[in-house]
């Protein structure tokens, strides 16, 4: 179960969302810290960053995925944004950026709540204390450090997508379903559809063959799903 006593940092400059987020989240045991500009946010999360960053794209000093950005390119921390932008340009231009999840204002507490558990989820470290590493060539993905290197050479991802890939690289040359993938990386919460997939499968293959044209090793099975390829 994640940890309901978590760091959330709050990024937005509507103090009416603000309230009603820190009133919902503190109530159900989160620890709350806000800031309504981007300069405000980056001094917060450099002086403790937090567990998870709920984030606004609008604000007054720039745009949010500005923010993205530049926390990616510190840590991996989850970034879970609150947007009114609904189009899936904006949705696209997060998650590719590094975001993690995408949540549509106005949204239900319960989904908020929702979507913060997946997050911290991702970004929890296994407690079994092993040392499992799952190789396919060169690639290697430890899932105790919850790391990915290709010939030694370590390879950025965000929580999600490492949660993405050890799913399909757990489950070698088997066709995993939309379904069965969405379910295991987002625990089916309530508004993640198929989009998701299409976005973090494409930055996936970008990490995994960067000068290849042709996915090698994560297959499209046309109207199925994914399969890993464990061996070119």
């Amino acid at each position: 179960m994640p940890n309901r006593g978590a760091r959330i940092l709050v990024v937005d400059d509507d103090p009416f969302i603000v309230t009603a987020v820190r009133r919902g989240l503190v109530s159900h045991g989160y620890h709350i810290e806000d800031a309504e500009t981007l300069e405000q946010a980056r001094r917060l999360f450099s002086q403790r960053p937090p567990d998870v960053i709920l984030l606004d794209l609008g604000l007054p000093d720039g745009d949010g995925i500005d923010l993205v950005r530049w926390v990616r390119a510190e840590r991996s921390t989850p970034i879970v944004v609150l947007s009114a932008r609904e189009s899936e340009g904006s949705k696209v231009d997060a998650l590719t950026a590094g975001a993690d999840d995408y949540l549509t204002k106005p949204f239900g507490m319960r989904e908020l709540l929702a979507r913060i558990q997946v997050a911290l989820r991702h970004a929890a470290k296994p407690d079994s204390g092993t040392d499992a590493v799952v190789r396919a060539g060169d690639l290697e993905l430890d899932l105790d450090r919850r790391t990915l290197s290709r010939a030694g050479a370590p390879i950025r991802l965000t929580p999600t997508e490492f949660d993405l890939l050890k799913t399909l690289m757990t489950n070698p040359d088997r066709i995993m379903t939309h379904r069965m993938l969405l379910t295991e990386v987002w625990g089916g919460v309530q508004g993640t559809d198929q989009h998701y997939l299409h976005v973090y499968v494409g930055q996936l293959r970008r990490k995994l063959d960067p000068t290849g044209s042709e996915p090698r090793h994560i297959v499209t099975e046309p109207g199925v799903g994914y399969r890993f390829v464990a061996r070119l």
